[in-house]
Formats: C-alpha cells, sequence, structure tokens
C-alpha cells in the first residue's frame, strides 16, 4: 500500500482527494493537515511515503513544509498540488525537495499516476511545469556565458592569462613562475580580477572562466 498524507487549507480539496485516494486499491491516507507545521507533525508520527502539499496554507507554507520534511529520519517524497504556477512557486518547490509539482486542474487520473510514479523513484512535473523549467534553463545559460565574457572582456590581456591559470588551479606562486611575474603582482592582479568580475573568491573566479568558455 502507498500510504499518503494530504496537506491543503481548503477542507473541500482535502476531502475529495482523500475520496481519490481512498478509492485505489494500493493506496491509503494515513493522514490529512490543514498546515504545514501540523503536516511536520503528522509526518512525523505516521511515515507516509506521499505527501501532496499545497503551497500557500497558514503557519507554514508547502516550500518550508517540503524542506522540513527532508530533514526526517523517515522523509515522504513530496507532490506539490498547486492553483499557482509562477515559476518562483516551481523552482522553490523542486530546490525543496519536492518530486513533483502538479496543478489542481489536473484529471484525477494523472494525479494517481503522479503517486505511483514518485511513489517508485521517479518525478513528476505538469506539462506547463516542465515547459517553465526548459525555458528557464534555454534562457539563464546562455545570458549567464554572455554575461561572463562581458564580464572577461574588461580584463587586460595580463590579467586574462592569471584569470586562465586561476582556473585550472594554479597558486599565486605557479601563476607567477609561469608568467614570470613577481608574487605581489600576481597577488594584484587576482584582486582586480575578482572585482571586474564581481566574485568573491578564486572558485567563483574559475566558474565565471568556465561559463565564458575560457
Amino acid at each position: 500500500m502507498i500510504r499518503v498524507m494530504i496537506v491543503d487549507d481548503d477542507a473541500l480539496v482535502r476531502l475529495g482527494l482523500a475520496d481519490l485516494i481512498g478509492a485505489q486499491p494500493d493506496m491509503a491516507v494515513v493522514a490529512q493537515a490543514e498546515d504545514g507545521l501540523t503536516a511536520l507533525n503528522l509526518a512525523t508520527a505516521h511515515q507516509p511515503d506521499i505527501a501532496l502539499i499545497d503551497i500557500r496554507m497558514p503557519r507554514m507554507d508547502g516550500i518550508r513544509a517540503a524542506a522540513a520534511m527532508r530533514q526526517l529520519p523517515h522523509p515522504p517524497r513530496v507532490i506539490v498540488l498547486t492553483t499557482f504556477d509562477v515559476d518562483e512557486y516551481v523552482y522553490d518547490a523542486l530546490a525543496a525537495g519536492a518530486d513533483g509539482f502538479l496543478l489542481k486542474d489536473t484529471n484525477p487520473k494523472d494525479i494517481v499516476h503522479a503517486i505511483h510514479v514518485v511513489a517508485a523513484g521517479s518525478a513528476m512535473l505538469h506539462p506547463r511545469a516542465a515547459r517553465r523549467l526548459v525555458d528557464h534553463f534555454h534562457h539563464t545559460a546562455p545570458a549567464e556565458a554572455r554575461q561572463a565574457r562581458e564580464r572577461i572582456s574588461t580584463l587586460t590581456p595580463r590579467e586574462r592569462s592569471v584569470l586562465e591559470l586561476v582556473a585550472v588551479g594554479a597558486s599565486n606562486s605557479e601563476i607567477a613562475a609561469q608568467l614570470a611575474m613577481q608574487e605581489s603582482t600576481v597577488k594584484a592582479h587576482v584582486s582586480r580580477i575578482l572585482t571586474a568580475l564581481n566574485v568573491n573568491n578564486r572558485v567563483q573566479a574559475a566558474l565565471r572562466a568556465r561559463d565564458a568558455g575560457l
């Protein structure tokens, strides 16, 4: 049996989901909660396999509840089931550890299917949420590369040479030896590079170099 917990502040939604899930021969509703904080306590007590969680709820929202459940000794797999499909909710839900993201207009058969899929260890996204993720990565990856190239273009040829060695993990003394420079000069170049790339350390500078294709 797949043990399911339903978390929603709308009693009618909880009732409808409970009827849907209770009608399945291999599923059982083991707990219901009207907010995230109650859900966290019930998840500890009942150890459900799946938690169907709304986002907007009093006391503790679904995103925070999902993140907190991931820290439990026996964490349930989380499916966010919400009315809202704004970008931030999709990204935040997945970052919090959700294994699924569905909208409440999802066909009941697809909700049951999603529970089976997530319980088996896979993930399930509503098509609109999946499209948003694809569009996000299509746009952000080129944008990050372009921004990195623009920042690196402000470096002098010497600073760029230093950055290329920083990016492969060379120390200041190794860079000084390879480029026939004083180590104090290398330190000055590295400081200028960090400022120009708007980063805090050498690792972040190396990531900028990677983004730019160096």
